[in-house]
């Protein structure tokens, strides 16, 4: 009597996947004024498959690593709070909020731009999701025109550059008045913020030194020192603008009792204080990712900085 064919383990994964999808994406449509804040006030399979995706992967990648070599509990930790917070900000009702406060909006940014990214970069994850990887997937990641276009893509003077220039381009008045009413816009947003993020924070916390990482501790120190003072200036002049220079958010209405003065200085201090914060403990990461190292060559004894 033949055996029943047993159903391969990616494929229960991704059929669990696009199950949870599915019925969430029915309910958001069918229920929308059911559903709870931490369901999706507008339901992204974009979204949904990167992060669900994500986790699987890392998931898989660490059930096949040796236990010896499985990164410490705080980096798993890390890498799954990241993905949580990137989830949250635009699979939850926080993404109906920022779309009608502006404080709000920022501190979604905070979260997509910086500390999500941040996180999932200080977990150093790519060993453990390499691992994850199907055969096929490593060997496209491996494309000639994919590394090339890493490359220049976390050039350190590029890199930078990008980081601060999307801080800049988004709240420009004018720019951020079409994309907060062109729902592509939007989206094109939020995804440039969180993938520009995740480049820049990974290239920066990467523990290893040159060449395993892509630059070295000196060079990773003066590009995250470096976009402290922009971000400071930008946060400045919203914070002390003497007028309401964001009028969208009286189209879309504020849900919260203040004025737009009141909103746009929430919104400057936020641009302000956290993400100069968080540059500033990247910096002293970076410091303290060169001693660890420094310590374990001069002990000999073979020790990997990205295990600590």
């Amino acid at each position: 009597m033949r055996k029943p064919r047993r159903i391969d383990g990616d494929l229960k994964i991704l059929v669990l996947i696009f199950a949870a999808g599915s019925v969430e994406a029915l309910l958001v449509e069918q229920y929308p004024g059911l559903m709870p804040l931490w369901m999706p006030y507008e339901f992204s399979w974009g979204v949904f498959l990167s992060c669900a995706s994500g986790v699987a992967l890392y998931s898989r990648g660490l059930r096949r690593l040796p236990v010896v070599t499985r990164p410490p509990g705080w980096r798993r930790t890390a890498f799954f709070i990241g993905v949580g917070l990137i989830y949250v900000s635009m699979q939850t009702w926080l993404d109906y909020a920022a779309q009608h406060m502006f404080f709000i909006h920022r501190f979604q940014h905070l979260l997509l731009h910086h500390t999500g990214p941040f996180l999932i970069a200080l977990s150093n994850p790519g060993d453990v999701i390499w691992e994850g990887l199907p055969p096929g997937a490593r060997k496209r990641l491996q494309a000639r025109w994919l590394r090339k276009l890493m490359n220049a893509l976390q050039n350190p003077i590029l890199a930078s550059f990008l980081f601060v220039a999307l801080i800049y381009l988004w709240p420009i008045p004018a720019i951020h008045f079409w994309a907060m009413l062109d729902p592509r816009l939007y989206t094109i947003m939020n995804w440039s913020v969180t993938i520009d993020g995740i480049l820049f924070w990974a290239l920066v916390l990467d523990p290893r030194p040159k060449p395993l990482a892509r630059l070295d501790y000196g060079t990773r120190f003066i590009i995250v020192t470096a976009i402290i003072f922009p971000q400071i200036l930008l946060g400045a002049s919203v914070v002390f603008a003497e007028r309401d220079i964001y009028p969208v958010y009286n189209i879309c209405g504020r849900i919260l009792p203040m004025t737009g003065l009141e909103d746009q200085t929430y919104a400057g201090l936020i641009l302000w204080v956290p993400s100069t914060m968080m540059s500033i403990v990247g910096a002293l990461l970076v410091l303290n990712f060169m001693r660890l190292n420094e310590e374990a060559a001069a002990a000999g004894d073979g020790a990997k900085v990205s295990n600590v």
